[in-house]
């Protein structure tokens, strides 16, 4: 489903963090995992946009969608989710990660963004009036007036590797 334009500014953010997860997931696989660089770009990302993404969701979206008895079990699952992201990003934060926790962060933070674009965004855009929709977006753009609007550039740790830079290839 074409995304409604009020949700968009969420999910161009949305877009940032799996780009970091795809990253991730391919330094795991490779076996060149830098930790300390992929945590300090965990902690420079929740800074520039996620723990305003985060409440945005929270404050704007989160309630909108529990008008709807129907999503209230989804939102609720979402929430108990952002709470575990918050703990790997704390985690990162303090430098505590293991390559098994960087991995599982990745694979939890892809899950619970591709739920909310897929299931919560989709129900609330089939729902919801395009009146509410509007002024669901013009909050959002408050609340999100905060977040970073460059898109953060991984270090040279951190980057996707061409197939000729893989260890294997060589």
């Amino acid at each position: 489903m074409l995304r409604d334009k009020s949700l968009v500014p969420l999910s161009r953010q949305h877009q940032h963090a799996l780009a970091l997860c795809v990253r991730i997931d391919r330094a795991c696989q490779s076996g060149e995992v830098d930790l300390a660089s992929f945590q300090a770009e965990i902690e420079q990302i929740v800074k520039d946009e996620i723990t305003i993404h985060f409440a945005a969701e929270e404050k704007e979206v989160f309630p909108r969608a529990e008008g709807f008895p129907e999503l209230r079990p989804l939102v609720e699952e979402l929430k108990a989710e952002h709470q575990v992201l918050r703990e790997y990003f704390a985690k990162a934060g303090d430098r505590r990660f293991d390559v098994q926790d960087l991995r599982r962060f990745a694979e939890t933070l892809s899950q619970h963004i591709r739920k909310e674009e897929r299931l919560l965004f989709e129900d609330m855009q089939r729902r919801m009036s395009s009146e509410s929709m509007r002024a669901m977006g013009e909050a959002l753009d408050r609340a999100l007036s905060e977040a970073s609007e460059s898109c953060l550039l991984p270090s040279e740790q951190t980057r996707l590797r061409s197939k000729s830079e893989l260890p294997w290839k060589n």
